[in-house]
């Protein structure tokens, strides 16, 4: 179960100072959440790449979660440039355990070399049928930590049709790593529940939806994690949120 905590989205519960992010983690592992995944800030608001304000979000987050793996966005989006990007990277001070590398995005490979050296592992994401292409003609594919796929359909009926196509490509290769799946808005709950059948992982959080399973508005990460889990691990009984 991977929290996505925050993003480039708009939402009052969402974190975003390292000691927000922190707490907010903390309700969200007592929620169930075993991974997260998080986007740093910086004082001004703004998600960034630099060093500083990513070292202080991770320092704050080991210190409230012990032991749970700490994923750290790579997303183009927030430095469009490839080598500024990498740059930004490589001058990062403390580490997370692992990134999310989108397979679509130019310099990725860069990025995935200098953080694997530096022993942080990588997760595989993949957004479209092209980026699963990319990312077989890429090979070597035991060097990922898992593959994160990714049907962003805001339709549950399209993005439900795009995982299973995605999925059909990585049988055929016959590509063996643990997947983890998710989606936006109100399809992402479809796309648990499919995921969960097919023995995969899930990942839920306010980066990816806002809305609850019945379509109403989620007041909190841990509210949508404690959901969540409960699709995952239905025999439990329910965490608080």
């Amino acid at each position: 179960m991977q929290l996505a905590a925050n993003g480039d989205v708009d939402h009052p519960a969402m974190p975003k100072t390292a000691v927000e992010i922190a707490a907010d983690a903390a309700a969200c592992v007592e929620a169930g959440a075993t991974l997260l995944h998080l986007h740093a800030f910086d004082d001004d608001g703004q998600e960034t790449l630099e060093a500083e304000p990513v070292a202080r979000m991770l320092t704050a987050v080991r210190a409230a979660c012990p032991g749970v793996p700490i994923n750290v966005t790579t997303f183009a989006s927030i430095v469009s440039d490839p080598v500024h990007r990498l740059r930004l990277i490589d001058g990062w001070t403390v580490l997370p355990d692992l990134i999310a590398a989108n397979q679509g995005e130019k310099g990725i490979d860069d990025v995935s070399a200098l953080l694997s050296g530096r022993g942080v592992g990588i997760e595989a994401c993949v957004l479209s049928v092209d980026d699963v292409r990319t990312f077989l003609r890429r090979g070597s594919w035991s060097r990922f930590a898992r593959l994160v796929v990714e049907p962003l359909e805001p339709v549950a009926e399209d993005a439900v049709a795009l995982a299973e196509t995605m999925e059909s490509e990585l049988r055929a290769a016959e590509v063996r790593l643990p997947e983890l799946h998710h989606g936006v808005g109100l399809a992402s709950w479809t796309i648990m529940r499919r995921a969960v059948r097919n023995g995969h992982s899930i990942r839920t959080g306010l980066e990816d939806t806002l809305v609850l399973e019945d379509g109403s508005p989620a007041a909190s990460n841990a509210q949508l994690v404690a959901a969540a889990s409960a699709i995952a691990h239905p025999s439990e009984r329910p965490r608080s949120s």
